[in-house]
């Protein structure tokens, strides 16, 4: 493990959580920050990812990535950059596990729809809605709703992406419960999350994209980055198959991008000569990315996923469907209260924009599959495309 960096986040020197907790309880050594980790592997919306949409929506193959694998993912190549960054790897593994908790099913087409099936009572996203969920709506300790994580895992999941300027409703809750700063950059780790995510859904998404057939190979040849790392691999393996080499591709760019983010942080913050944590909130940039060359590269790979992956036909269709089932559950439940479960039911508020936002928090925490099962019930039948 690298030597403790100067601008890591310090369990010992966390700002603290909401609630104050009794000490002492039996439950293992661990910090802080550890602990923040396990509550969120432990809670219900960690365990619903592994039935929610990551680029298929509701993928009948077995090998496909969902939100969950995809956040497992995350996480390992966090670990990795922090550890040789020498930042805390617990606080980065917990905000690498959580950061897409908020998703409702279907990803981005069920957000879609929810965002505009709430346009009235303040829209719906799914960073503010994580916050949400593990501030308010888990409820597995007697005492507080929410997980009552530590602020700095909590300021990293709002602010992972940089600032908030713009904050939606739920975002706006979390942060007067408990202030976040919301103005300022985020720690070290937060950002290690931010970039690992990027790296991970860049790369697995083409392993998924070319074992569904939806990308051809050839043409994923046309991005630059893409091509050299197969003339790379292709003069180190001369005596393979091909085809078995395309994982290996994928491998090398994880590690070459991974490395990159390494060396361009230590780079840059040499350069801003910053020293403390707060300092990296100080700022004013995000310190830990890719080289701009890198940036460039990845950003090329990106247009090609979206035109070839995220936008291709099949792709649209199943995402239409999606938007119907989650707009068309929104109707259901707003006409009529008694297609809630009891649970739901008995608590939904009587007055605007509550009512709404109860009935989407319910809805964002649906898998694809109990989705699907609730349209059905509440709705109709629904001519679902291959692959649902």
């Amino acid at each position: 493990m690298s030597e403790r960096h100067v601008c890591a986040s310090d369990p010992l020197r966390s700002r603290g959580r909401q609630h104050p907790e009794k000490r002492g309880d039996p439950r293992g050594p661990r910090t802080a920050f550890q602990r923040d980790r396990d509550r969120i592997i432990h809670s219900v919306g960690f365990r619903r990812l592994r039935h929610k949409t990551q680029v298929f929506v509701a993928p009948d193959g077995d090998h496909f990535r969902v939100r969950l694998t995809h956040s497992i993912e995350v996480a390992q190549i966090g670990r990795t950059i922090a550890r040789a960054l020498g930042l805390d790897e617990d606080l980065t593994e917990a905000l690498c596990l959580a950061h897409d908790l908020g998703h409702p099913p279907f990803g981005h087409a069920g957000e879609d729809a929810l965002k505009a099936a709430m346009a009235n009572a303040g829209g719906f996203d799914h960073n503010g809605h994580t916050l949400r969920i593990l501030t308010a709506l888990e409820t597995p300790y007697p005492c507080w709703n929410g997980l009552n994580l530590c602020w700095e895992t909590l300021e990293g999941l709002a602010k992972h992406n940089g600032p908030v300027t713009a904050s939606g409703w739920a975002m706006i809750a979390a942060d007067q419960g408990f202030p976040l700063d919301l103005c300022s950059h985020a720690s070290l780790e937060a950002q290690v999350a931010a970039v690992a995510d990027d790296i991970a859904y860049d790369n697995h998404d083409i392993d998924d994209g070319l074992r569904a057939g939806l990308i051809d190979f050839d043409a994923l040849l046309s991005v630059p980055m893409v091509a050299r790392g197969w003339d790379s691999v292709c003069a180190r393996y001369t005596d393979v198959d091909p085809p078995r080499l395309r994982s290996e591709l994928v491998r090398q760019q994880i590690g070459l991008m991974v490395n990159d983010v390494i060396e361009t942080t230590r780079a840059n913050l040499k350069a801003a000569a910053v020293e403390t944590v707060e300092g990296v909130r100080a700022a004013g940039i995000t310190l830990a990315g890719f080289s701009p060359g890198m940036a460039a590269d990845e950003e090329q790979l990106k247009r090609f996923m979206y035109a070839k992956l995220y936008h291709h036909p099949r792709q649209l269709t199943a995402a239409g469907a999606a938007r119907q089932i989650v707009s068309g559950l929104f109707a259901a439940y707003q006409s009529d209260v008694q297609n809630l479960p009891e649970e739901w039911r008995i608590t939904i508020p009587s007055e605007e924009p509550a009512r709404a936002r109860h009935i989407a928090d319910f809805i964002a925490g649906m898998t694809d599959r109990y989705a699907i099962a609730r349209y059905r019930d509440c709705v109709g039948e629904i001519d679902l495309p291959e692959g649902f």
